[in-house]
C-alpha cells in the first residue's frame, strides 16, 4: 500500500503543477478534466500523507527501542502501540477511498415517484416524498426541475418525475430506490384507524446523448391534448407528447409544458436516462448474481424503508438502522440515513474485493 499511495501522491503533484501551466489555463477542457481529477485525489493525498507520517513515526521509535535509554524505550514502546491503532484505522479508511468509484456518481439524477398501494393516501405520501426531497436538494444547494406530473385533485400525486442537478447528486441519491412505506392515520380516515400505504422510488443518473444514443426509427410518438387533475383540458392544442420505444416497449409521457417540443425535449431525457438504467442494470445483475447486496443494487420491488407516523420513526430495513426523528427526515434532514447507506455499501465493495 505504501508505495500505491506514494504514486497517487507523485501523481497529484504533477496534476498541481500542470494546473498553474499556461497552456492547460488556455484549453478550458483540459483545465476541468484535471480540476477533476485533482478533487478525486485530494481525500486520498490527505489521507496518505497522514499515513505515511504514522509509518515513519513509527520508524524512528524502534530506532529508538535499540537505544540505551530506558525511559526513552519505555515512551517510544507505548506511542507504537497507539501509532499501529492509527495505522490499521486509516488503512481501512484508505482502502474505501481507493474503492474504485461508479462512474455515473458524478452525473445529475432524475427521481420518478408513483403511488402505489394505497389509493389517494398513497398518492398523497408521493407527494409528502417529494416534499422530503424538494427540502433535501434546497440543503444540499441542487437545482430541481420537474419534468413530468400526475396530480390527483387533493394534492397528491399518482406519479411525478423531476431532475435534480448539481455536484455528485446521483451517487447521494442512488441509494433512495425501492419501495417506502408509510403507516399513518389517512386524511382520509374518519375513524381514525392506521393505514399503511406505499409509494415507489427510482433514482435514474442522467443520460447524456453520448450516454445513449437513441435510433428515431425506433421510436413512436403521439401527440395529444394535456389535461389536468379531474380530468380538465388546461391546453386547448395538442402539445402533450407520448414517446414508445418500439424494442423495449418504454413509454414516457410528458405535459406539463404548453410547448409540444419542450414536452418532448423532457419526454426524451427521461427516455434515454431509463434507457441507460435498463443498461446498467443488466451489468449489475452480472455482479448481484456473484454478491448479493440490497443497499447496492438497489432493487426497486423490494421495501427499503418504514416511515411510521404514530411513534416519530423511520426504519431503514436494508441495515436495519431505525431513526426516531421522523418530522425531521421528512423535513428534508435526511444525511444521517444516506450516510449510513454509503457506509455500508462501501464496507460490502470492501468485502467483495478481498
Amino acid at each position: 500500500m505504501k508505495a500505491r499511495l506514494q504514486e497517487i501522491i507523485e501523481k497529484y503533484s504533477e496534476i498541481n503543477n500542470k494546473l498553474s501551466d499556461s497552456s492547460v489555463l488556455n484549453d478550458q477542457k483540459r483545465y476541468v478534466e484535471l480540476m477533476k481529477e485533482h478533487k478525486e485525489l485530494q481525500s486520498i493525498v490527505e489521507k496518505a500523507n497522514e499515513y505515511l507520517k504514522v509509518l515513519e513515526t513509527i520508524e524512528q521509535d524502534h530506532q529508538i527501542l535499540d537505544g540505551p535509554d530506558l525511559d526513552l524505550r519505555q515512551m517510544a514502546h507505548e506511542e507504537i502501540e497507539e501509532l499501529k491503532k492509527q495505522e490499521k484505522v486509516l488503512e481501512e479508511e484508505i482502502k474505501i477511498l481507493l474503492l474504485p468509484k461508479d462512474p455515473a456518481d458524478d452525473k445529475n439524477a432524475i427521481v420518478e415517484i408513483r403511488a402505489g398501494t394505497g389509493g389517494d393516501e398513497a398518492a398523497l405520501f408521493g407527494a409528502d416524498l417529494y416534499r422530503m426531497y424538494v427540502k433535501y436538494a434546497e440543503k444540499k444547494g441542487w437545482k430541481l426541475e420537474i419534468l413530468s406530473s400526475n396530480e390527483i385533485g387533493i394534492g397528491g400525486f399518482k406519479e411525478i418525475i423531476f431532475q435534480l442537478s448539481g455536484v455528485g447528486v446521483y451517487g447521494t441519491m442512488k441509494f433512495e430506490s425501492g419501495v417506502h412505506r408509510v403507516q399513518r392515520v389517512p386524511v382520509t380516515e374518519t375513524s381514525g384507524r392506521i393505514h399503511t400505504s406505499a409509494a415507489t422510488v427510482a433514482v435514474l443518473p442522467e443520460a447524456e446523448e453520448v450516454d445513449f444514443n437513441i435510433n428515431p426509427e425506433e421510436l413512436r410518438i403521439d401527440t395529444y391534448r394535456s389535461s389536468g387533475a379531474g380530468g380538465q383540458h388546461v391546453n386547448k392544442t395538442e402539445s402533450a407528447i407520448r414517446i414508445t420505444h418500439l424494442p423495449t416497449g418504454l413509454v414516457v409521457t410528458c405535459q406539463d409544458e404548453k410547448s409540444q417540443y419542450k414536452n418532448k425535449a423532457k419526454a426524451l431525457k427521461i427516455l434515454r436516462s431509463r434507457l441507460l438504467d435498463l443498461k446498467r442494470a443488466e451489468q449489475e445483475k452480472v455482479i448481484a448474481d456473484k454478491r448479493r447486496s440490497m443497499v447496492s443494487t438497489g432493487d426497486r420491488s423490494a421495501k427499503i424503508r418504514t416511515y411510521n407516523f404514530p411513534q416519530d420513526r423511520v426504519t431503514d430495513h436494508r441495515i436495519n438502522l431505525t431513526l426516531y426523528k421522523l418530522q425531521y427526515i421528512m423535513e428534508g434532514d435526511l444525511d444521517e440515513l444516506v450516510e449510513a447507506l454509503e457506509v455500508a455499501h462501501n464496507m460490502e465493495m470492501l468485502k467483495g474485493s478481498n
